[in-house]
């Protein structure tokens, strides 16, 4: 039984990880045969530095993924609050149903539905242009948005509900109250949201591919409309330091300790007082 299961695991790990294996073998390949490898190089990485539009498309992709983590979590975790403090359970309920929906939706029916909403207070407004980065922006900030509740309420659910009450017992006013003793305890969750929103908004093709305009492309889309044509072997050379950059984070996310760094803050404050 031990057997069946240990090739089992290895048959999903070689199903994963074999496609991503092949793209980094052929990212060093000196010609562009996706069968042949002719020899190791870096000719595709010199030409992926050349390549201006394609490392414009990369920033643009970037700056929304940031632009849409940072905004989403800070409105996220407002929700997630304001949702937490509610006493009536069929509103929270309600609004928990609510902030599901663009989760549930499929994004094809989500980017469409924004499209036509832009489209449309783009005319009402007079705007000589519909789509742009604004557009795509609230778009990402919208199918991130849940994301981010849901990491955010269960953390607020486990707090000890009687910390910010003592903060306030204290002297601390509510607002004090929330950043000295609510915020450090929902922040591994708030955290994860941001960090699930950057890789959402990274990643997103379908709602970016309605919801933006002519003088915005991102990396998504810059590839999609490689696929009209061809895909070079340069493309490759990008997803493979995308690949080492996402694990050089996931590494070091994995080493630090949380746990550690809060005894040790609390070690702090202890020596601090003394």
């Amino acid at each position: 039984m031990k057997t069946a299961s240990k090739i089992y695991t290895a048959l999903i790990l070689i199903f994963l990880f074999a496609p991503i294996a092949i793209l980094l073998v052929y990212s060093f390949n000196a010609g562009k045969s996706l069968s042949v490898f002719s020899g190791f190089s870096l000719k595709w990485y010199r030409e992926l530095f050349r390549d201006s539009e394609t490392l414009n498309s990369v920033r643009n992709t970037l700056i929304l993924a940031v632009s849409a983590a940072v905004i989403s979590t800070v409105i996220g975790t407002a929700a997630a609050v304001g949702i937490d403090k509610l006493r009536s359970a069929i509103l929270k309920n309600a609004l928990n149903t609510v902030t599901d929906i663009p989760m549930i939706n499929p994004d094809i029916i989500t980017g469409i539905s924004l499209m036509l909403m832009f489209v449309f207070v783009g005319r009402l407004f007079g705007a000589a242009t519909s789509l742009n980065f604004t557009t795509m922006l609230i778009a990402h900030i919208t199918f991130c948005l849940p994301y981010v509740i849901l990491q955010v309420l269960p953390k607020l659910r486990q707090m000890d509900k009687s910390l910010p009450e003592a903060a306030m017992d204290l002297g601390c006013t509510p607002f004090r109250a929330f950043f000295k003793a609510t915020l450090p305890e929902i922040m591994p969750g708030i955290v994860t949201g941001m960090l699930m929103a950057f890789t959402l908004s990274l990643d997103d093709f379908v709602i970016s591919y309605f919801t933006t305009g002519n003088s915005f492309q991102t990396l998504p889309i810059r590839i999609y409309n490689m696929t009209k044509k061809t895909v070079t072997p340069k493309m490759y050379a990008l997803a493979t330091i995308i690949f080492f950059v996402i694990l050089t984070l996931l590494l070091i996310s994995n080493l630090i300790d949380p746990d550690a760094l809060r005894e040790g803050q609390s070690e702090k404050k202890k020596k601090t007082g003394k």
